[in-house]
C-alpha cells in the first residue's frame, strides 16, 4: 500500500495534538521557520514548551559556549544547541510530566545573502526520547540548500525540520521511509549529504548504511564517512585542507590497489610540495561501480567500506559518473588541491565516455571543469590485456577529437603518470583475487594486504567460506 504523503502543515498538527510529545526550538540564521510552522498549524501548546533564536554572536556564546573555529553554522554548535537545550527542559519539567518523551530541535543555519555570494547550507538536528524517562537519542544531518532566494531558502529550512521531527516520532522504524520523507515537499530545493543517527534505540543501525541510502534514494550525490565507520562532513574536516581522491571498486583490495593509493599520494606530496600527513585521502565508490552486476546492494558496499576502513581509509560513496560532479562538490569547502588517481584502464573509458558524451564542439566545455587549476589527475599503469605490455597516458588511444586537448593536458601536467608503482603489483586481478576467495583457494592471501587477511576470513567477506571440516 503507498504511504500517504502530508504536507508539513498536516505533520506539525499531528504532532501538536500528540499529548505525549513535548519539547524546544532554538534556532540561528534563518529565522525561527521550524517553530513557525507549529505555531500556524494550531494546537502548539501541545508540543512548544519554548522557542527562541540568539542572533547576536555574544548572546550565543554566552547560551552555548565559544567555538574554536569561529564558525556558528557547524557541527560543533548543532550539538552544544542540543545539549543546552535537552538538559535544560529535562531539568525543569521531567518531574512535572512523567508521561512525556521530550526532544530538543535545533538548526544553525545560512541562508543566502542578498548578492547571492553564500549559497546556503545548515545543521539540523533533534535530541529525542523515543519513549518517557528513556536515555535520548540524536539525529543530525547537514543540508545544501538548492533555491536561489532567501526566503525560498527559510520556508525550505522550516519544512525540513518539521519533516525530521515527524520521521523521528512517527517513521523511525524504516530507515529508507524515514530518510525518503525528509524531503517530502522538498524535491530539488535541499540535498541532505550528512546524517548520523545515534542512540540506544538506534544501536543495531549502522550509520555508514545510512550513508550508502542518501546516495542511492537520491537526497544527495556524496556522502562520505572516516576510517572509524562515522558518518562526517567534508566542511568538518577538508575546509581549505588538500585531497587526494581515489576511485575505485575494492573488491577486494589488493597489493595493486593499495599500491595506487600510496603511489599517488607520495607523487602529489612531491609534485605540490605538500606534506604526506598534511593530504586527506578519500577512497571513492560509486553507485554505478556498485551497478556493475546489477542493484546497488548495501551489503556489498558495507563489505568494501568495511575493509577501506580496516585499513584507515576514509569512504565516500557517490552518484558521480564522472568525477566532475565530484570536484563541483569540493568547491564549497575552498580545497587548495585536489589530485584524482586512477588506473590507465578506468582513465581509457574515462576519455571514450566523455567525448560520447560532449562530442559536437563541447570537449572543452566538458573538460573544463574536469581541469580547474588546483586539479591533477595520477594515471597508474595498467597492464593491457592479452599481453605484458603496459599502458599509461602516453599509450591511451585518443579520438582525433581529443587529442590536441589531451596533448594540452599532458603537457600542463594536468594529467600525469604515477612513477613511483610497484612491478610485480601491476598484473594482480582484483577480479581473479575475489574468485580465488569464493573458490578457498588460500591463494588469494598473497594479494591483499596483511592486515586484511584475518578480517575477510573473519567476516566472511566477499563470499570467502571457511574449508568444512569432517
Amino acid at each position: 500500500m503507498q504511504k500517504q504523503i502530508l504536507e508539513a502543515e498536516q505533520k506539525a498538527l499531528e504532532i501538536n495534538l500528540d499529548t505525549g510529545i513535548y519539547g524546544t526550538f532554538a534556532e540561528i540564521g534563518a529565522g525561527q521557520e521550524v517553530a513557525r510552522y507549529f505555531f500556524q498549524a494550531g494546537a502548539a501548546a501541545g508540543t512548544i514548551a519554548k522557542t527562541m533564536s540568539a542572533y547576536d554572536k555574544t548572546y550565543s556564546d554566552e547560551i552555548y559556549g565559544v567555538e574554536p573555529s569561529g564558525r556558528y553554522v557547524c557541527e560543533s554548535r548543532l550539538y552544544k544547541m542540543l545539549e543546552h537545550e535537552f538538559t535544560l527542559l529535562v531539568d525543569r519539567l521531567g518531574d512535572q510530566r512523567p508521561d512525556t518523551t521530550f526532544f530538543a530541535f535545533a538548526d544553525t543555519v545560512s541562508a543566502t545573502n542578498y548578492s547571492k555570494t553564500i549559497p546556503g547550507d545548515g545543521w539540523l538536528g533533534i535530541r529525542f526520547q523515543k519513549e518517557p524517562h528513556s536515555e535520548p537519542n540524536d539525529l543530525v544531518i547537514h543540508v545544501k540548500m538548492l533555491d536561489k532566494d532567501n526566503r525560498q531558502q527559510q520556508q525550505a529550512v522550516g519544512m525540513l525540520g518539521v519533516n525530521l521531527i515527524y520521521a523521528c516520532f512517527f517513521l523511525s522504524d524504516d530507515m529508507d521511509i524515514m530518510l525518503k520523507s525528509l524531503i517530502e515537499g522538498l524535491e530539488g530545493r535541499v540535498m541532505i549529504d550528512m546524517i548520523r543517527l545515534l542512540g540506544p534505540a538506534y544501536k543495531d543501525i549502522d550509520n555508514r548504511s545510512l550513508s550508502f541510502k542518501l546516495v542511492k534514494l537520491g537526497l544527495s550525490d556524496v556522502a562520505m564517512f572516516d576510517s572509524r565507520g562515522i558518518n562526517i562532513h567534508p566542511s568538518e574536516f577538508l575546509y581549505r585542507k588538500n585531497v587526494l581522491i581515489v576511485r575505485g571498486s575494492f573488491r577486494p583490495i589488493t597489493w595493486a590497489s593499495y599500491d595506487i593509493i600510496k603511489s599517488s599520494r607520495i607523487q602529489f606530496s612531491e609534485d605540490e610540495g605538500i606534506a604526506k600527513e598534511d593530504i586527506h585521502v578519500l577512497t571513492e565508490i560509486t553507485l554505478d561501480i556498485l551497478r556493475e552486476k546489477g542493484e546497488a546492494s548495501e551489503a556489498d558496499f558495507l563489505e568494501r567500506a568495511t575493509a577501506l576502513n580496516h585499513v584507515g581509509l576514509t569512504v565516500c560513496i557517490t552518484n558521480c559518473g564522472n568525477q566532475q560532479q565530484l570536484i563541483k562538490y569540493m568547491e564549497d569547502f575552498k580545497v587548495p588541491k585536489i589530485g584524482l588517481s586512477l588506473t590507465a584502464g578506468y582513465m581509457a573509458r574515462f576519455i571514450d565516455e566523455t567525448i560520447e558524451k560532449f562530442r559536437g564542439g563541447k570537449l572543452l566545455e566538458g573538460l573544463s571543469g574536469m581541469f580547474p587549476g588546483n586539479v591533477r589527475l595520477y594515471v597508474y599503469p595498467s597492464v593491457i590485456p592479452g599481453s605484458k605490455e603496459l599502458m599509461d597516458t602516453r599509450g591511451i588511444k585518443i579520438d582525433p577529437d581529443m587529442k590536441y586537448l589531451y596533448e594540452h593536458l599532458l603537457a600542463t601536467k594536468q594529467i600525469v603518470d604515477i612513477k613511483h608503482f610497484k612491478q610485480e603489483f601491476l598484473k594482480i586481478s582484483a577480479r581473479k583475487v575475489l574468485k580465488l576467495i569464493q573458490t578457498n583457494d588460500n591463494r588469494w592471501e598473497k594479494f591483499v594486504p596483511k592486515n586484511l587477511i584475518s578480517l575477510i576470513k573473519s567476516k566472511f567477506l566477499f563470499g570467502f567460506k571457511p574449508t568444512q571440516t569432517v
